[in-house]
């Protein structure tokens, strides 16, 4: 039996079964892989795959375990937001590397995140709850303006809205309410009904893409997102490293990102932090669990040409983890969705492609599929890849590529 296999809970719709399958190859790692969908060539496959409910409910857990212990799993990686808590809970329970999980279990959960930083004295907003099934009118009295209400645990911006008025607000429960009601259905757990509120923290807003190894954090890049993130809606686009902040705001980015998790107890593995910098101070937006999504990875350069990929898999195996960022500028533009309708073509892209700097362009969302917008979308139309001497150099490379396409989409009115 190999010593190195590293089971991967990955859901269907997963961006990421390229680059981790492809990481696992270059480690020489058996790959084992549970989802929420059967693979084609399931019936061949033995005991690499596995098909299963990937919300960590007990029956999917043992399941997950069985099979794992079956095929001899030496690490358990969760892809996506959708599988970490699993992932956790599974490698607690074969005794390997993980996260604790009830600190997963709080990541994911904003209002838990909220509560578990407020109580270790971390800046942040003032917060409180409202049930989508609740008076948004008396939800709406005396708060504070401007302030963002969030889902609890949606991600990639999905749901999120910035109010600036009673009026606003109410508009905006009930969108989120309509958002939560077509996701969860009948379902009354409190992520399907309840809303976190939060006092609006302007600023300039970063990304930290970090590993933590015995609780000590890790800073493998540190992205600034040069568009404002300022609403009504959170749309990312860009992502550019390394920063050009200065060095002493950097330091302590990391440190209040380090602190941050800390507070929440997550100890083991890949994290993704969103903050938010102004002349108070670093607010820690939120901090995932798990590595950059969608096809982001590829932004994140490491020293010796080590993948992300590689690097989660080596620490989940046990290896050695020795990385560094790489020092060469890149960077990532997530493709907005310009309107709500039918993608009938997208024109320029080779012109976009020879733009001087850009690495590769890749559209996510096929010819003649939908286009939902945020807040009620959860997809880019793509994605477009930069590098360069400077930042400045390739964010300028990203806009020039973007500039280059052309979008036609028929309107669902039509």
């Amino acid at each position: 039996m190999p010593d190195r296999r590293i089971m991967l809970l990955m859901p269907a719709t997963s961006y990421r079964a390229a680059e981790f399958m492809a990481a696992a190859r270059r480690l020489h790692a058996d790959v084992i892989v549970a989802s929420n969908h059967a693979p084609i060539l399931a019936d061949f496959a033995g005991d690499r795959s596995l098909q299963v409910g990937l919300t960590p409910t007990h029956d999917n857990l043992a399941r997950v375990v069985q099979h794992a212990r079956r095929a001899g799993v030496t690490g358990v990686v969760g892809t996506d937001d959708a599988t970490v808590e699993l992932a956790a809970r599974a490698a607690a329970a074969l005794r390997l590397p993980h996260n604790p999980p009830a600190a997963v279990a709080t990541a994911r959960n904003k209002h838990g995140f909220r509560r578990a930083l407020a109580a270790a004295g971390m800046p942040g907003p003032i917060f409180s709850l409202v049930d989508r099934r609740d008076d948004p009118a008396a939800a709406a009295a005396g708060l504070a303006y401007p302030c963002v209400l969030k889902p609890l645990a949606l991600s990639a911006g999905r749901g999120v809205i910035r109010v600036d008025g009673a009026g606003e607000f109410r508009a905006a429960a009930q969108r989120i309410g309509m958002l939560l009601r077509r996701i969860y259905g009948s379902d009354d757990s409190a992520p399907a009904t309840q809303i976190l509120m939060e006092t609006f923290i302007p600023g300039a807003e970063v990304a930290v893409e970090g590993l933590l190894q015995h609780g000590r954090l890790q800073v493998l890049a540190l992205f600034d997102k040069p568009d404002p993130q300022d609403g009504p809606f959170f749309e990312e686009t860009l992502y550019v490293t390394p920063s050009r902040l200065p060095e002493r705001r950097q330091r302590e980015i990391a440190a209040q990102v380090a602190d941050a998790a800390a507070a929440i107890g997550l100890t083991t593995g890949p994290i993704h932090a969103e903050a938010r910098i102004n002349a108070d101070g670093v607010f820690v937006i939120e901090i995932a669990p798990r590595s950059i999504g969608g096809r982001c990875s590829r932004a994140v350069t490491l020293a010796d040409g080590l993948r992300l990929e590689e690097l989660i898999l080596r620490h989940a195996l046990g290896l050695s983890v020795k990385a560094a960022p790489s020092g060469m500028a890149s960077g990532v533009m997530m493709i907005p969705i310009p309107a709500a309708g039918r993608l009938r073509a997208v024109r320029g892209m080779d012109e976009a492609r020879t733009v001087s700097g850009i690495d590769d362009l890749v559209l996510s969302i096929p010819i003649d599929d939908e286009l939902v917008p945020l807040p009620e979308g959860d997809r880019y139309l793509g994605f477009i890849f930069a590098c360069g001497d400077t930042p400045a150099a390739v964010e300028a490379a990203l806009r020039s590529a973007h500039q280059c396409l052309d979008f036609e989409i028929e309107s669902a009115n039509a």
